[in-house]
């Protein structure tokens, strides 16, 4: 199934996939759409960094997730690559 979509995917035909499974949606996509209880929370690139769409998924913003992900990598660079205790 997934050599299909990506034939179709790379032919210009529109495909939507739902599922569960990040690194499928990962693979197959070129943008993104979370939805969190029913809600779009945004559309972002498939390039997105995981820890993005993970807070998305839990019904983070797009920008509050981006804004999140890089103070903690900030976080985790200022320390030398230790975790904060």
């Amino acid at each position: 199934m997934h050599k299909r979509v990506i034939a179709e995917r790379d032919h210009g035909t529109p495909v939507m996939i739902v599922s569960t499974e990040l690194d499928e949606v990962v693979e197959l996509a070129d943008r993104i759409a979370v939805l969190y209880r029913g809600k779009l929370i945004g559309i972002v690139p498939a390039n997105t960094p995981r820890d993005v769409l993970g807070l998305m998924m839990a019904g983070v913003s797009a920008e509050e997730a981006q804004q999140q992900a890089t103070e903690t990598s900030d976080a985790h660079h200022a320390n030398g690559g230790e975790a904060d205790v």
